[in-house]
């Protein structure tokens, strides 16, 4: 009877740690993570300018190479713009891209947490 509880003892466990996933490494930067403001006079209430204010928010980020600005999209939701912009580095990986908001009355840049 021992040898029979110590059996399925393991059992358990090895099906127990099976079902756990491996850590997804981290590939965003402080600077990611953190809200990163940019302004612009006049705001952002054109979708190029939205797209602009993201392409002057990337650009000063150590990393911008990364970025497919030109493969950038923007899709309008109430007072802001949500700015999706693919990154090389996320290719195969879903999401694969990386978000940023921009307010239409100020042309503040944040960037958005993606999950």
């Amino acid at each position: 009877m021992p040898m029979r509880f110590t059996f399925l003892l393991m059992l358990a466990s090895w099906v127990g740690f099976s079902s756990c996933q491996p850590a997804q490494p981290v590939t965003a930067t402080p600077a990611q993570a953190s809200e990163t403001a940019t302004t612009s006079a006049a705001g952002a209430s054109t979708e190029a300018a939205a797209r602009a204010a993201v392409t002057r928010l990337v650009q000063q980020q150590p990393n911008a190479a990364l970025y497919q600005l030109d493969s950038a999209r923007a899709l309008e939701v109430e007072n802001h713009w949500q700015v999706l912009v693919p990154r090389t580095d996320w290719a195969g990986r879903m999401p694969n891209k990386a978000a940023f908001e921009v307010d239409k009355q100020t042309g503040v840049v944040s960037v958005l947490a993606v999950k």
